[in-house]
C-alpha cells in the first residue's frame, strides 16, 4: 500500500480532544445495561417477525397467507442470524480469537448491509487484522450504515502503514447524518441527553480504540459522513 491509499490524515492524525466530561466507565453495570438494551433492540424486530410468521401458520383462518408467512420467517431468520454473527465479533464475544481474516469481516459487514437501505463497498485487501482493528472496522461499518437513513453508499477502507491500521468509512447519500448523541459518543463524552441506543455503540467504539492507544475521528459535510480510526497494527 502507498500513502496515497491511506485514509485522510485529517481524520486519523487529529489530536484527541481535551474533554471536561465524566470518563466513560465501560466496565460498569450502567454501560453494560445500555449495550444489552441496544443489542436487544437490534434482535427484537426479526425475532418478533418470526413469531408473527409462526402465528400466521397456526391460524386456520390465514392459510391463504401461508406462503407470505414462510417468506417472513425465512427473511427474519436470516436477518437475526446475520446480526448475531456480526455482534459476536463487533462487541467482543469472540474473545478467544486474537486475529481476524478481513474476508470474514467483509462477510459479517455485508450481512448487516443486506438488511438496510444503503449498500457497502468493501475496499479492504485480504489480510489478517488484530482484534482491536477488526472490532473497530465492524463498528464503523454499522455506524456508517446508520448514517444513511435514506440510502446511499458506504465505502470501507483500511490500510497498514507505519505500524498502525488506518480505517475509514465514507458514507455518501441524501440526508447523510449522525445523531448528536452518536457524535458525543465518538468524542468519548458521557450521554447527557438523547437516545442511549445510538450513543452506546459510538461510545464503545471510542473506548475500544482508545484502550488500544488509537484515535477516532469524524468529518461531516452535506450528504456525507466520514468516520475514521487508527489503531496499532
Amino acid at each position: 500500500m502507498t500513502e496515497a491509499d491511506a485514509p485522510s490524515p485529517a481524520l486519523t492524525d487529529a489530536p484527541a480532544p481535551e474533554l471536561n466530561v465524566p470518563k466513560l466507565d465501560i466496565g460498569g453495570p450502567d454501560f453494560a445495561a445500555m449495550v444489552a438494551a441496544r443489542l436487544c433492540h437490534d434482535f427484537i424486530s426479526p425475532a418478533s417477525a418470526i413469531v408473527s410468521g409462526l402465528d400466521l401458520l397456526e391460524d386456520p383462518s390465514a392459510q391463504d397467507m401461508r406462503e407470505d408467512a414462510m417468506s417472513l420467517i425465512a427473511s427474519s431468520a436470516r436477518k437475526l442470524a446475520d446480526l448475531l454473527q456480526f455482534t459476536r465479533v463487533a462487541f467482543g464475544a469472540s474473545a478467544s480469537a486474537e486475529n481476524f481474516d478481513s474476508r470474514e469481516l467483509e462477510k459479517l459487514s455485508q450481512g448487516v448491509f443486506a438488511h438496510v437501505r444503503p449498500t457497502m463497498v468493501w475496499d479492504i485487501p485480504a489480510t489478517v487484522l488484530n482484534k482491536a482493528s477488526a472490532r473497530a472496522i465492524l463498528n464503523i461499518a454499522q455506524l456508517a450504515a446508520s448514517a444513511l437513513p435514506a440510502g446511499g453508499v458506504a465505502t470501507l477502507k483500511a490500510v497498514v502503514l507505519d505500524g498502525r491500521v488506518a480505517i475509514t468509512a465514507d458514507a455518501l447519500g441524501p440526508r447523510a447524518r449522525l445523531r448528536p448523541e452518536v457524535l458525543a459518543g465518538l468524542k468519548g463524552e458521557a450521554l447527557a441527553e438523547g437516545l442511549g441506543g445510538p450513543w452506546v455503540q459510538a461510545a464503545y467504539l471510542h473506548a475500544l480504540v482508545r484502550a488500544a492507544d488509537g484515535q477516532v475521528g469524524v468529518e461531516l459535510a452535506e450528504d456525507r459522513v466520514s468516520l475514521a480510526a487508527w489503531v496499532p497494527a
